[in-house]
This record gives C-alpha cells, structure tokens and sequence, in this order.
C-alpha cells in the first residue's frame, strides 16, 4: 500500500501545470540558450514556486503515509500483541500445569513422608513405652532377686542351725538306740509271757462266746415257745434292745425299719449311736455322711474327722475310726445319693459294690521293732500303711462302680488317702483340703468332694469348692443334698 500511495503521489506531479514537456520547444530552447551560470529572476521565482508546491506535496505524501500508517502499525501491534498475548497465555498455561503437577508431587512426597514421620513417631512412642515396662519389670526382678537372695542367706542359716541339731539328735537316737536294744533283750521273756497270757485269754474269750451264743439261743428258744403259746413277756422288748446289732442291717433284721437313730455295737467293748435308713432301696442302710442344709460346718480338723462331728439326725460325718471298724467285721456296699437344686430336686445314686477304708496303728513294740529292722526291709503293717506310721491314712478302697449319676465313679477306685486341712495325704503339689474345703480322698483333687462348702440356691453355679459329684452335674455345680450309706454286701 505505502508503493501504491508512492506511485500516485509521483503521477499527480508528472500533471502538474509546472512541468514541462520533453522534446517542446520551449523546452529546447531553455536548454540551449540558457546561460550556465545565471538564471533570471523570474526563472527564481519560478523554481522557488515550484519547489514550494513540491514541498506541500511531500507534506501531504508525508502526511497520507503517516496515515495510512498508523493503521497498518495499529494493526500489527494489535496482532503482534494478540499473538504476543496468546504466547504469553500459552506459556503462562503450561507453567501452571506444570506447577500444579509439581504441587502435586509434592503435596503426595509431604504426605508420604508425614506418614513415614507419624509411623516412626509411633515406633518411638511404643519402643518407649516397652522400654518402660522392661524397666519396671526388671525393677521388680530385682527386688524379687534381692528378697529370694535374703529368703536363701536365712534358709542357709536355718539349715545349718537345723543341720547342727539334726546331729546332735542323731547322736541322741544312737544313744537311745543303745539303751533300747538293752530293754529290748530284757523284754523278749517278758513279750514271750504275755504271748503266752494273751493265748490263754484268747481261749477263754472263745469259751465266753460260746457259752454267750449258747445263752442267745436259750432265750430264743424261750422266745419261740412263749409265741407258740400265746405269751409275750415284757422284757421281750428290753432283750431286743440289749442285743448286740453290728449294723443297721441287723437292726432291719430284727424287725426295726424305720427311719432313726439306733445304737450298734461298734466293737466288744463300745456301742455307738448311729442314723439308719431303713426305707432307701430295700433298707438296713447305715449312714455314715450327710449333707441338707448347711447347718454344720464341714471344714474340720483330722481328728474332728475321725471321731465324727454334727448332729445324727441332721448333718453329720459318722466318723473315719467308726467307719473303719465297721468295714473291718464283713463286706460293705456304698451308696451316695445326691440332689440338685432343680424345681423337683432331681435325685440320682452311686452304687459300690465294695466300700472299705483302712488304717495303720502301730504299737510301740512295733515301733522299737521298726527302729531295729535292717534298712532294706520293711516294718509291719496292718492294711496299707502310709509313710507316717503312727498316723492312720483311712484309705479308701472301692470296686464294681454303678448307678445314675454318671457313666464314671466320682470316687477314685484305686483308692486314695484322705486329707484335711491340717492333714494334707493327697497325691497333689498343693493343698486340696484348704484348696477345696472340707476333708475328703482327693488323691489329685479329684473329680468330687461332698464335704465342700454348702451354697444355697442362686450361688451354686461355678463354684468349685463346693459340694461336687463331677459326672453328675459338673466340675464346678454345688450340689443341695448328700447321704453315704453302707449295708453288708450280702443283705437280702
């Protein structure tokens, strides 16, 4: 546009009314007769003219340039700044991306190592807290250490102090030994005599029996000839009750069979009052424990045990030494009964078809013969001697296991000895008697104790001192009531 504009500014001049014609005459004759140096004023003029409208002119070709310009420039600036603009957005975009991308990567690498920072913090916050207790535990240790080392200096002391006694005991018993090997060589005339004296009141015990039972069947007979003939003396009565009954099994054989409290003739020389059941499974059953309300407390000492606590016709525990000289006459059957606390109280047995329990009591003479056996034999016994020999084990023996509470015997069969609390025969590195109450054969704490503690309904679910026949109705179920009743193994 500017070469086009050029070019019609130079065309107007070429027709302007100054120019002249090449090849006119006037033109011609300018060129030949002008003089080389001097041009006349009017020539001046002419010119000056001329180049003033030239200088107009180029004014206004300066000026429409100028113009024409200013559009043009106008318009390339405005797309020189667009493009510039678009540029710059385009950058100005793919910088944000980018930021925003690195923003992200930065965000996600902050993230991760926060995470990182709280699982350390974390570790060193539980690595502390276990350091703390490995701390304290260790201070316990110690302090335990440190006791155990104080508990052993005073047990070395007392061993030692023990030590020093145990060997002037020892050479006591020596000394002693001595003197009763003495006694003894000067006893074996005097033991040889009573040998002889208690043969001969041996025989004269057997002639008193028989002459005894030769009296019974007198009065029998006397008996039987007075029913015949219609006459009943009244000392009948009075013979019946002077009788010698052994057991409630011949009380029920001489015609008593009700429920009570009888006296037997527990051996030669003692009578001994006991509670016969006369109705349960044929009767003649003497009761040796029962349990029924907690009105007895069953957590006795060996000896309460031995000779029998509580009342006949309510709570009682007939008495070990009593049961043992029972079992010693015949063979005895057990019977244990046992009742729950459901609605109906649900009753259920244990039969044993063989019941016995032994004991060992060793005289003196027994003793000294004891102290002078050699080592490597034994002393003697009466039936299943513990390791104590002036201490009885009443050891239980049991055989042939029936009944309805429970395929197995709650009572262990192979026999175990019976503990108390200040007397502890059981098979167990702890205390079952104190452990579990009462006095009972636990052998290893076993599956059963009807001497437990009595809880009443309500609080006899989980409690495993109570009164418990295992495979009745559990390890840990305090049963309501309990009765252990003998009879001869050959009652009819």
């Amino acid at each position: 546009m500017y070469v086009s504009k050029v070019r019609e500014a130079e065309a107007f001049n070429a027709g302007g009314p100054m120019e002249a014609k090449a090849g006119s005459p006037e033109h011609n004759s300018l060129q030949r007769d002008a003089p080389p140096t001097e041009f006349p004023s009017q020539k001046i003029e002419q010119l000056e003219h001329i180049m003033a409208n030239y200088t107009q002119w180029l004014q206004k070709i300066e000026n429409y340039i100028k113009e024409s310009m200013k559009v043009e420039m106008a318009q390339l600036q405005q797309s020189a700044v667009h493009n510039h603009t678009a540029a710059m957005l385009e950058m100005g975009t793919n910088l944000l991306s980018q930021t925003a991308e690195q923003t992200r990567k930065l965000t996600d690498v902050e993230t991760q190592v926060l995470n990182q920072t709280s699982r350390l913090e974390i570790q060193l916050l539980e690595n502390s807290l276990s350091t703390n207790k490995l701390e304290k535990e260790l201070m316990l240790q110690t302090n335990e250490i440190s006791k155990l080392h104080d508990k052993n200096s005073l047990l070395e002391q007392k061993m030692f102090e023990m030590e020093m006694r145990h060997r002037e005991e020892l050479d006591t018993l020596k000394q002693e030994k001595g003197s009763l090997q003495v006694l003894v060589g000067r006893q074996s005339g005097v033991i040889g005599e009573l040998e002889a004296q208690l043969n001969r009141a041996s025989g004269n015990d057997t002639a008193l029996q028989r002459q005894q039972q030769e009296m019974m069947d007198t009065v029998h007979n006397l008996l039987n000839l007075c029913n015949k003939d219609g006459v009943v003396p009244n000392s009948t009565k009075i013979v019946d009750e002077e009788k010698k009954f052994r057991d409630c099994a011949d009380l029920h054989k001489a015609g008593f069979h009700k429920n009570g409290v009888y006296t037997i003739q527990i051996n030669p020389q003692e009578t001994k009052k006991v509670y016969c059941n006369m109705e349960t499974a044929g009767g003649g059953w003497t009761v040796i424990q029962r349990r029924e309300d907690g009105s007895v407390d069953f957590q006795r000492t060996w000896k309460e045990y031995k000779m029998g606590f509580g009342s006949l016709s309510a709570e009682h525990w007939l008495g070990n030494e009593y049961v043992y000289q029972l079992t010693r006459q015949r063979q005895y059957a057990l019977r244990v009964e046992l009742t729950d606390w459901e609605t109906d109280g649900n009753q259920a047995f244990s039969l044993y078809d063989r019941f016995q329990i032994g004991t060992c009591y060793v005289s003196l003479l027994s003793l000294l013969l004891a102290l002078l056996t050699p080592a490597h034999s034994s002393p003697p016994d009466v039936f299943s001697c513990p390791d104590s020999l002036l201490l009885p084990s009443f050891r239980l023996f049991l055989k042939s296991h029936s009944g309805t509470a429970g395929r197995q015997s709650s009572l262990v069969i192979h026999g175990a000895d019976f503990s108390t609390k200040d007397m502890d025969n059981d098979n167990c590195m702890c205390k079952c008697a104190l452990m579990l109450t009462g006095g009972w054969w636990f052998d290893a704490c076993g599956p059963s104790n009807l001497n437990g503690m009595y809880f009443t309904q309500g609080q006899h679910i989980g409690k495993l001192n109570g009164i418990k026949w295992h495979y009745f109705k559990g390890p840990s179920y305090s049963l309501r009531a309990t009765a252990m009743m003998i009879r001869p193994l050959d009652f009819s």
